[in-house]
């Protein structure tokens, strides 16, 4: 399925290198008059007990779990305090998504004791898309969401996944909520959509179910929390899988279906994790030139923290994800190299999925009993209502963030020479 736009794009618009601190002048002046009227008390408080009582309030409940966990939240919330010097919209959306993750949970207890049941089913079989951002796992994730024996995870599901009232079927609220967020996050960073469109009704990483537990890695990709980055290194993160396989349950208890498709580059850094938690696994870990795909990244990381923080540093965000990339890498590496697991991966490089994707489907689906004309349809079907640069044009330059080849190489080396074996002499083309 060679994609016909992939050629020949029309753009709506170019994000360049520099772009991720032009914030609309809208956006300034609300922060400017906000931080002005600190003196009189204006500041958002991002305290624990306050943020608890505010879910509390907010959704009528008060039992947060016997798995709920304080340090996650108290070490995010000293970085974020301390570190991340966050501008006052940056305060205001950082306590509303941290209620809204609290009420989730509130309202998943809930659910749990009013139905049992929920916990009790089997996990479906997983496919998880993993491998370093800018690889292409938000396009084959869109992909394989178009057959529907899949089961992902909407956009919209992922910011509620629990139901906001007593009836599951309900979902016009939750949806229209990401529809707003959406809405609002193409006010504030209008670029951001040509780098990394996030569509209310699109699928969504997994990542956002474990962020209930204040164990992910969301935070440290919108602010600079470097402390709270190097705890969460240092832990064991098995709470934060266990709570994302009961929200897995309580998803597909709504909306049945035969597989997940799950995607995210944060399982890459935990795969025995991964295979642990969602035990009947497949992974498919796509590939890309990692020249190309850490400065993507980079400018990605750079236009999301100005969401958040005027005090964006180029620099600094290089430090942080070259050496976290590497890091990633090297985590996945360890896992598929030891006890024999290499065959729970396939691996999708992406060029070669670009110029024909259909090619790289037929080898995920070549032992699940291949593609028939009909889902071909529908994967072409996905991939031109899809098509590269939908939202513009992004541009980024390694030498914007002060770095050469040289400093990837040195996080990235033992990567590169594995994908060189993978890859059969198509390093190139990675």
């Amino acid at each position: 399925m060679v994609n016909p736009h992939y050629q020949k794009m029309k753009n709506k618009a170019t994000v360049r290198p520099g772009d991720f601190n032009k914030q609309p002048l809208w956006f300034k002046a609300l922060n400017d008059v906000w931080r002005g009227t600190y003196f009189l008390g204006t500041q958002i408080r991002l305290e624990k007990d306050d943020i608890i009582k505010s879910a509390r309030k907010l959704t009528g409940l008060y039992d947060l779990g016997s798995d709920f966990l304080d340090e996650p939240l108290d070490r995010m919330l000293w970085s974020i305090n301390h570190e991340a010097q966050l501008h006052p919209v940056g305060r205001f959306i950082s306590k509303q998504r941290l209620v809204n993750l609290l009420a989730v949970k509130l309202r998943a207890e809930y659910w749990f004791k009013k139905h049992p049941e929920i916990l009790d089913q089997p996990l479906y079989p997983v496919w998880l898309i993993t491998g370093l951002q800018r690889t292409g796992t938000t396009k084959l994730q869109r992909l394989l969401a178009a057959d529907p024996d899949n089961r992902v995870l909407a956009s919209w599901e992922a910011i509620n996944p629990v139901p906001l009232n007593d009836d599951f079927r309900l979902k016009e609220k939750r949806i229209k909520k990401a529809w707003m967020s959406e809405k609002a996050l193409r006010l504030m960073a209008p670029g951001f959509f040509a780098i990394h469109p996030v569509e209310h009704l699109a699928p969504e990483e997994d990542i956002l179910l474990l962020d209930v537990t204040f164990l992910s890695t969301t935070p440290e990709a919108t602010m600079h929390v470097p402390s709270y980055a190097s705890w969460l290194e240092s832990i064991y993160q098995a709470p934060a899988y266990e709570y994302g396989m009961k929200l897995l349950k309580f998803l597909q208890w709504q909306k049945p279906a035969k597989r997940w498709v799950l995607k995210s580059p944060h399982h890459l850094e935990f795969l025995p994790l991964v295979h642990k938690y969602f035990q009947d696994v497949r992974i498919l870990w796509t590939h890309r030139d990692v020249h190309r795909s850490i400065p993507s990244f980079l400018s990605m990381m750079a236009h999301s923290r100005m969401i958040f923080s005027n005090n964006v540093s180029l620099q600094g965000v290089a430090a942080h994800w070259v050496r976290k990339s590497g890091y990633m890498l090297n985590k996945g590496l360890d896992f598929r190299t030891s006890d024999h697991k290499e065959g729970l991966f396939t691996d999708i490089l992406y060029n070669d999925f670009l110029e024909d994707s259909l090619k790289s489907l037929t080898k995920i689906y070549g032992d699940n009993g291949g593609i028939n004309e009909g889902l071909s349809e529908r994967f072409r079907h996905a991939e031109l209502i899809n098509p590269p640069g939908k939202y513009g044009l992004h541009e980024y330059d390694i030498r914007d963030f002060d770095l050469s080849p040289d400093d990837i190489d040195k996080h990235t080396a033992d990567y590169q020479h594995f994908i060189k074996d993978v890859s059969y002499g198509k390093q190139e083309k990675l």
